[in-house]
C-alpha cells in the first residue's frame, strides 16, 4: 500500500501531476482534433517534463534527482546563480571575497575617473581584531607631484631599469585574452609603468602596444626553450634582445598554486599557442613543477646570472612565494658563495592569483605576503645585500593603503594583477577557468572577448594607475612623509584585540644589517639558517 501511494508523496508529486497533465490533454486531443490544435503547446510542456521526470528517476548519478524528480532541478538552478544573487543582492560593501565590494567599486571608479570618495565615516569595525591603520603627522607635507619610480639593478647590471612603484603582475596570454593584453600594455604605455608577461611567452599582443615588458620565464620555459622542453639559451637572448622588454623574471613559484605545475592539454594548444610557446601541436603543454635547468641553490644563482648576461645586463632575478625558510636562506648563501645576486625579487602571497588551483593549495600551501616580503627584507638585510636587490611584492594588491603597507615592511615596489583586471571591466564572476568570462578578460571565445574594447579599456588601465598613485601620495603627505621608500614599520599599527594594539615595529621586527652572518638569535632565523646549505634545498641534518 504504502508503494501505491508514492506517487501522491511529496517527493513525486510533481511528476505525478505532469504525467496526469499530460495523458488528459493527449486524451482531449485525440477526442477532438480541434481541441488538440489549442493544447498542443501546454501538451508539448507537460509531457516535455514528464520524460524529464523519468529520466531523473531512471538516471544514477544524482541521488535528489532520483528521490525528487523535477522538483531537484530548482535545487541546480538555484545553486547556479547563487553567487550572483549574493553578489548583487545580500553582500554588504566591505564583504565579498578575495575581494569585497567596497575594492572593486574604488578601482571601478579610479579607472573611470569618477567620484571615488565615501560619505558618513568609515564602515570598518575599528575595535575588531585584525584592524589596521597608518598613522598621520601633526605636520603634513604637501601631496608630492612626483611619479613615485625607482631603479632596479645591482652593481652586475648594466641597464637597470627605472620602474614605477606600481605595475602589472604576471599574467599570461592564454589566461588573458588578446583584447585584455593589448588594454593592459597600451595602458602601461600610457602610464609609464611595467607589465609583467607571465610565464605564457611573449606574444604579439604584448609586443603590439609597445608598452615596457617584464619577461616571466617559468619551468615550462616558453618562448625559450628546445623541442624537448629544456632551456633554449639562444632563443632567450635573441628574444631578451627586445628594448620593450626591460627585465627578465624566473619564476620559481607563484602564490596561487605553489609547488604545483600545470597542463594545458592538446585539444587547446593552438596554432597561435604553438607558436608563441614554443611547443608542438598535438601534444600536451606541460609547465613542470621544478625546473629542470637547475636543481641546486649555486645552479640557481647560476641559472640568473646567464640570464642578466644572456638578456645584455638588463635586471635579472626572480619571483617565489616563500616555501621552507631554509630553502631561501640556502638560497642567500649561495648568493654570497657565488657573488651572483638578483637584481630583484618578487615576493608572491599565498593570497594571490588570477589562476585555477586545487582549493587545498588555493587556501592553504604557501606563506601569504606581508610575513613573505618582511622574511625576505630581513634575510637580505643579515647577509648585507639589501642595498643591491629590489624587493617587489605581490598578492592581493588593489589600493594605495595595500601598497603602503607593504612597503613599509620591506618592499621597494608592487604588483597588482586582479586591481588591473578590475580595471579592464572584470565583475569576479569567478569564472575566469571556465573560459565563459562575461567581461571577455579571461577569454579565448573570441565572441565574448569582443566585449573588451581595447581603446576604452587602456584609458581605464591608465587611469586606475594614475588614480592609486595619487592616492598614496595624499597617504603619504598626511603621514609627513613624501616618498613610499620612507615608510618604515613604525608607521603602521594593528589592533591585536578590541583592546590592544601593535606596531608594525613589533609584529614585524627587523635584523641589524649582516646579523645572519655575525649569528643571530632571533628565533624566525636561527634554526632555518643552520639548516640552510647553498649545494642542496634539502635541510641539512
Amino acid at each position: 500500500m504504502e508503494t501505491l501511494m508514492l506517487p501522491f508523496s511529496p517527493r513525486f508529486i510533481l511528476l505525478t501531476i505532469c504525467a496526469v497533465v499530460t495523458a488528459l490533454l493527449l486524451g482531449f486531443g485525440i477526442a477532438d482534433r480541434k481541441v488538440l490544435d489549442l493544447v498542443l503547446v501546454p501538451l508539448l510542456i507537460f509531457g516535455g517534463l514528464t520524460l524529464l521526470g523519468i529520466r531523473d528517476l531512471l538516471q544514477k548519478s544524482h541521488a535528489v534527482l532520483r528521490n525528487y524528480p523535477i522538483a531537484a532541478h530548482l535545487r541546480f538552478l538555484l545553486e547556479e546563480i547563487r553567487p550572483e544573487m549574493r553578489q548583487y543582492f545580500f553582500e554588504s560593501e566591505k564583504d565579498g571575497m578575495p575581494f569585497s565590494r567596497d575594492t572593486r567599486a574604488v578601482v571601478y571608479q579610479r579607472a573611470k575617473m569618477v567620484l571615488d570618495k565615501r560619505p558618513f565615516g568609515t564602515q570598518e569595525d575599528v575595535y575588531r581584531e585584525g584592524y589596521e591603520w597608518l598613522h598621520h603627522s601633526v605636520a603634513p607635507k604637501a601631496r608630492s607631484d612626483e611619479k613615485f619610480r625607482i631603479t632596479i639593478g645591482g652593481p652586475d647590471c648594466r641597464r637597470p631599469y627605472s620602474a614605477s612603484v606600481f605595475n602589472i603582475s604576471a599574467m599570461s596570454f592564454g589566461a588573458l585574452s588578446p583584447n585584455a593584453v593589448r588594454a593592459l600594455n597600451a595602458g602601461a604605455r600610457k602610464g609609464g609603468f611595467a607589465h609583467d608577461t607571465g610565464e605564457g611567452g611573449f606574444s604579439p599582443y604584448h609586443q603590439e602596444k609597445g608598452g615596457d615588458i617584464i619577461w616571466e620565464i617559468g619551468s615550462g620555459y616558453f618562448g625559450c626553450r628546445h623541442l624537448d622542453g629544456s632551456f633554449n639559451g639562444e632563443e632567450f637572448a635573441r628574444v631578451a634582445a627586445a628594448d620593450q622588454i626591460k627585465m627578465v623574471e624566473l619564476k620559481i613559484s607563484q602564490g596561487a598554486k605553489p609547488g604545483h605545475g600545470g597542463v594545458l592539454p592538446a585539444a587547446k594548444v593552438s596554432p597561435e599557442i604553438s607558436k608563441i610557446r614554443g611547443v608542438s601541436m598535438g601534444e600536451d603543454c606541460i609547465s613542470p613543477a621544478a625546473h629542470r635547468a637547475f636543481s641546486t641553490p649555486l645552479q640557481m644563482m647560476e641559472f640568473v646570472g646567464n640570464m642578466r648576461k644572456l638578456s645584455g645586463g638588463k635586471p635579472a632575478g626572480f619571483k617565489l612565494c616563500i616555501g621552507h625558510p631554509w630553502e631561501f636562506l640556502a638560497i642567500c648563501k649561495a648568493m654570497r658563495e657565488t657573488g651572483i645576486y638578483p637584481d630583484f625579487i618578487v615576493i608572491d602571497g599565498n593570497e594571490g592569483g588570477t589562476g585555477a588551483a586545487p582549493l587545498e593549495f588555493m587556501d592553504h600551501l604557501g606563506m601569504p605576503m606581508r610575513e613573505g616580503v618582511n622574511f625576505v627584507h630581513n634575510a637580505l638585510v643579515g647577509i648585507n645585500a639589501r642595498d643591491r636587490i629590489k624587493i617587489g611584492a605581490s598578492g592581493k594588491i588593489a589600493t594605495a593603503f595595500d601598497m603602503a603597507r607593504a612597503m613599509a615592511i620591506g618592499a621597494d615596489w608592487c604588483n597588482s594583477a586582479r586591481g588591473f583586471m578590475f580595471a579592464l571591466g572584470c565583475i569576479q564572476s569567478l569564472s575566469c577557468h571556465t573560459d565563459r568570462c562575461p567581461t571577455g578578460v579571461t577569454t579565448q571565445d573570441p565572441t565574448r572577448n569582443r566585449a573588451l574594447v581595447v581603446p576604452h579599456k587602456i584609458e581605464r588601465v591608465h587611469n586606475y594607475h594614475h588614480a592609486t598613485l595619487h592616492a598614496l601620495a595624499e597617504l603619504l603627505a598626511a603621514a609627513g612623509l613624501e616618498h613610499p621608500q620612507e615608510l618604515r614599520p613604525i608607521h603602521f599599527s594593528q589592533r591585536t584585540s578590541t583592546t590592544e594594539v601593535c606596531s608594525f615595529a613589533k609584529l614585524y621586527p627587523t635584523l641589524r644589517p649582516g646579523e645572519l652572518l655575525e649569528g643571530t638569535s632571533d628565533p624566525r632565523y636561527v634554526d632555518a639558517w643552520a639548516m640552510a646549505r647553498p649545494d642542496t634545498f634539502a635541510p641539512a641534518g
